[in-house]
């Protein structure tokens, strides 16, 4: 079974979450944890109620957890801001993930 492309919808909405996600983390989020985190991309599952949240941070592996648990935390209350700054009937659940690639490439190449 092959996977399908993306929709232009799950695009726009994916570019407009990650995009208001990193100002929510600049502009209402208290944690200092989360300071250094950047949203490097988000991918929507089919139906857009799953929004997997790919994230970079610093490269010391116990700040990282740190930094993990804190997204973890902050996960609901991220998810109503969201909600009140794109004006979506039904607001993806957020689902973080340490984005690799970079690490990856490094490691492979």
């Amino acid at each position: 079974m092959r996977d399908r492309a993306p929709s232009r919808r799950s695009m726009r909405l994916a570019d407009m979450i990650q995009r208001d996600l990193a100002m929510l983390l600049v502009e209402e989020v208290q944690d200092p944890r989360l300071e250094l985190v950047t949203i490097s991309g988000v991918k929507m599952n089919q139906d857009l109620s799953i929004a997997k949240v790919f994230y970079t941070c610093t490269d010391d592996p116990a700040r990282r957890e740190e930094i993990a648990l804190s997204l973890d935390k902050a996960r609901g209350y991220l998810r109503k801001l969201l909600g009140h700054r794109l004006k979506l009937r039904s607001v993806p659940e957020l689902r973080f993930q340490r984005d690799t690639f970079l690490e990856d490439m490094v490691y492979a190449g």
